[in-house]
């Protein structure tokens, strides 16, 4: 067996080329000058610079280990409303392409592409990620927008129209994943052997670890205010293909995100009497006159010291928002404030124009709610009421995992969670051993990146080092025994 050390950088390398410069001039400036405590204070500098480095031991020379199974769990293959993202797709192609590298592992991924988008997103709508943004990640890099527009004509722009991403990702999973099983799983459990997994059609079998890669359609979150109504009177965005069918009806949109903005236009545009109504006390639009000069006018260099690729955050942020390991080292009520700053309810500047004729009235609490007919009366905390045929919720989702119905209730309760998300440790892992939870839950242990299709790329390489190191620890007790 060898030993040796591996690094995977928090920063990128240049970066820590220059902190390691940096603390080496400040080393000899701190012994030059005398300064007391030079010696403590220089090994503080190179603990840093090692911590930013992030070493870890490997062991090689395994012998591969056939009964390990990987399963990729997807019922709901993405989500995007604010922009949550891509992240099943993108999870599926990236993780399969890492982890088939392992011999003797068995790697099955189950579902239906794009199912999600497909059913559960607005017939019109537009992707709010920027175009570099809306890539699905593979282990080449190759099968990127450009890939497929090349290799089938369907050229588009941005912003990116929701019937040609559904196309693409499609394309991709051809390309990526030619044997997915379009069967759905019903039945997470803890077995003999790990774990009982049972398909939609009775088949069961067991495997020593799951991946849950399984978006967040579950988690709609629906105001307490409007609980036990009617769906024909109140409806989350999601349970709404076609928002046509509300043509000449009034409809009122709560929220004040991309979800309920981009909404209420395609209500106005399909003929409904629509206003929006939100807490927020103003609406922060994206792509404003200082992001734009940002991003655009001040050169590359300036553009990428203060946005990561990633591009989650505003400036200097989305540095940190691309490093979650680094992130999560930080004192946990600094972490979620800058969650809440980098991901905050924000609408596209296109949709500026397209509402200009809706009403937006905001700062507004809904405090009452009564059926009268076929109509709904709201109370707003401002003592106003509106009586409309609908109530439309553009308020986002509510990590909750014990709402995914294919896990088990034993099996939730046994994870370790904090408000429902669960808490993970290194390669995106539950406190129950094999069992790993990818996209918007993993957002709580490791930032807002994994919210987003960026986030994929760090979430396969941390599980594909999670299950080598596990690979290769298990191979080593058996030699022992």
């Amino acid at each position: 067996m060898n030993f040796g050390i591996a690094f995977a950088p928090l920063v990128n390398v240049q970066i820590l080329w220059a902190a390691f410069a940096v603390a080496c001039i400040l080393s000899i400036l701190l012994f030059v000058s005398r300064s007391p405590g030079a010696a403590i204070r220089t090994a503080g500098l190179a603990l840093i610079v090692l911590a930013l480095a992030n070493p870890s031991l490997t062991r090689e020379d395994r012998d591969p280990l056939s009964s390990v199974a990987v399963v990729v769990v997807d019922k709901s293959p993405s989500q995007n409303f604010g922009d949550r993202t891509r992240q099943t797709e993108e999870a599926r192609a990236a993780i399969v392409g890492r982890l088939s590298r392992i011999p003797g592992l068995d790697v099955r991924v189950f579902g239906k592409p794009m199912s999600f988008w497909e059913r559960h997103m607005p017939v019109g709508m537009l992707l709010r990620s920027g175009w570099d943004a809306t890539h699905i990640a593979d282990p080449a890099r190759s099968l990127t927008l450009e890939a497929f527009q090349a290799a089938t004509g369907n050229h588009f722009s941005k912003p990116v129209p929701l019937d040609r991403f559904v196309q693409y990702g499609r394309w991709y999973q051809r390309q990526a994943l030619p044997d997915l099983d379009p069967r759905e799983i019903v039945r997470v459990e803890t077995g003999p052997k790990g774990f009982q997994i049972t398909l939609d059609d009775g088949e069961s079998f067991s495997s020593r670890r799951v991946v849950v890669a399984a978006g967040i359609h579950p988690f709609a979150r629906r105001p307490p205010e409007f609980a036990n109504l009617d769906p024909a009177l109140a409806s989350h965005t999601s349970e709404h293909r076609d928002l046509g069918r509300f043509a000449g009806q009034q409809v009122l949109v709560l929220g004040s995100g991309q979800s309920a903005l981009e909404s209420a236009a395609l209500l106005f545009e399909a003929c409904a009497e629509v206003e929006v109504a939100g807490r927020a006390h103003q609406i922060h639009w994206l792509q404003g006159w200082a992001s734009t000069t940002l991003h655009s006018r001040l050169g590359k260099i300036v553009r990428n010291l203060l946005y990561a690729p990633t591009d989650v955050g505003p400036a200097g942020i989305s540095q940190l928002m691309a490093r979650p390991d680094l992130l999560r080292k930080l004192p946990r009520r600094l972490q979620d404030k800058l969650r809440k700053r980098a991901v905050r309810p924000a609408g596209s500047r296109w949709l500026v124009k397209r509402l200009e004729k809706v009403p937006i009235r905001l700062g507004r609490s809904v405090t009452s709610v009564a059926s009268v007919g076929e109509r709904l009366k709201v109370r707003f905390d401002d003592g106003s009421e509106r009586n409309v045929q609908h109530v439309l919720f553009g308020t986002g989702y509510s990590v909750n995992i014990s709402k995914y119905p294919f896990l088990a209730p034993e099996l939730v309760q046994s994870i370790r969670q904090f408000n429902g998300y669960p808490v993970l440790q290194a390669g995106l892992e539950t406190s129950v051993p094999g069992l790993h939870i990818l996209g918007a839950p993993a957002a709580w242990s490791f930032g807002p990146l994994l919210q987003f299709v960026s986030g994929a790329r760090f979430a396969s390489r941390a599980l594909l080092r999670r299950i080598n190191g596990s690979a290769a620890t298990e191979t080593s007790s058996e030699r022992t025994r």
